[in-house]
């Protein structure tokens, strides 16, 4: 089971390699070859005074030529070129032979890997009879099972007069090598971002500026549709919980009105039963007229009548003002009916003097009042 505790080795240069690769390889041929017009490899490889050309395409090998060293070698290539357009379209490698390079593996503490070429060249005498200062050199971290705080390196390296020599001729013949490498540890040409380069930075082939603006492009295409495949729906989903927000809002606007209006509907209706049931609460001063007239005679009239709060207050004359409060009593209109002041005769009429206060029974069953909803039939009662 694999420790938690381990440390995760994130190779950052190792991804963004692997990532040119399949860009490159996700790039149409045509436009490929657009962008750049050099396929296959001439692989150039030292022998003796004499330099042999190999032509390398889709790891099929083709010599092409043996080439002098001198000036009937460069006139052999110029030939060489007119004749073979592949020549002219190849990328270019300088491949050593053990002549002039070697290799020796390495077993380093695992603290260097940060600063692998610095410590190889701090400590290169110690690995080989050379000092940093007479060779090219170069070092790949080699994959594999390897000791525990430990990583394995390879060393390949070129005394600096061989290679200077061979450039020289190489470039008089109109060469510019793309990288050089050793026959012995040869560079996979299809994964040619993880190989080395003993070509010393000041000499390596500049690439051509279309091809780095294309990839540059490439990339700055694929951050951008990264980009907006992460964006696009979260600013998609904000538009419609924006939109939905506003028509709630709207909804809610409206429904805070029509409450408001509902609720003025409702103190209205309660007013107006209210209104409606004091009303129907006592019978109507009509009413009580008829019934007034109905139950006091003829020999009795009336100077003063007052209805407030629900009592009835009488002034008037009648030759048995007594007998009046039996008479209201008998009503079902009135009741407690009693004198509130006492009774004087007329000097003049002989009749009696009364001042009356009578209760006015409330309606048992008043008339309805509109509700607020309608009845079985949909109308208001």
């Amino acid at each position: 089971m694999p420790s938690l505790n381990s440390t995760i080795d994130l190779d950052v240069k190792k991804f963004f390699r692997w990532w040119l690769r399949e860009l490159d390889f996700l790039v149409p041929e045509k436009i490929r070859q657009l962008v750049n017009e050099k396929q296959g490899f001439i692989i150039v490889r030292p022998e003796n005074n004499q330099l042999a050309l190999t032509y390398m395409l889709n790891e099929q090998a083709e010599p092409l030529a043996i080439l002098e060293r001198n000036a009937s070698g460069i006139e052999q290539y110029k030939a060489l070129r007119a004749k073979d357009e592949r020549v002219a379209k190849a990328n270019l490698i300088l491949r050593l032979t053990g002549t002039e390079a070697i290799q020796k593996e390495l077993a380093l503490p695992i603290a260097v890997k940060e600063n692998l070429s610095q410590v190889v060249a701090y400590e290169l005498d110690r690995y080989t009879p050379f000092k940093a200062e007479q060779v090219y050199f170069a070092v790949k971290l080699l994959e594999g099972e390897h000791e525990p705080g430990q990583i394995r390196v390879m060393l390949v390296l070129t005394p600096r007069e061989t290679l200077d020599a061979l450039y020289e001729d190489i470039k008089t013949m109109d060469m510019s090598p793309l990288f050089v490498d050793y026959e012995a540890a040869p560079n996979d040409l299809g994964q040619r971002y993880d190989g080395y380069n003993l070509l010393p930075e000041n000499l390596r082939e500049k690439p051509a500026n279309a091809q780095r603006l294309i990839y540059t492009g490439l990339i700055a295409a694929i951050f951008l549709l990264l980009g907006a495949v992460l964006v696009l729906p979260v600013w998609f989903e904000y538009q419609t919980i924006n939109t939905l927000q506003e028509k709630i809002d709207a909804i809610e606007k409206d429904a805070k009105e029509v409450k408001a209006l509902q609720l003025e509907v409702d103190s209205i209706i309660d007013e107006t039963r209210l209104l409606i049931a004091e009303k129907n609460a006592v019978p109507t001063l009509v009413d009580m007229l008829n019934t007034l007239s109905t139950l006091i005679k003829d020999d009795t009239w009336l100077s003063y009548a007052q209805y407030s709060d629900g009592h009835l207050q009488l002034q008037g004359e009648s030759p048995a003002a007594s007998a009046l409060i039996g008479v209201l009593e008998d009503s079902k209109l009135f009741a407690n009916a009693r004198f509130v002041s006492p009774v004087t005769q007329d000097r003049i009429t002989g009749q009696e003097r009364f001042q009356i206060t009578v209760d006015v029974i409330p309606t048992a069953e008043p008339p309805s009042v509109p509700s607020k909803q309608g009845g079985a039939n949909g109308q208001d009662r």
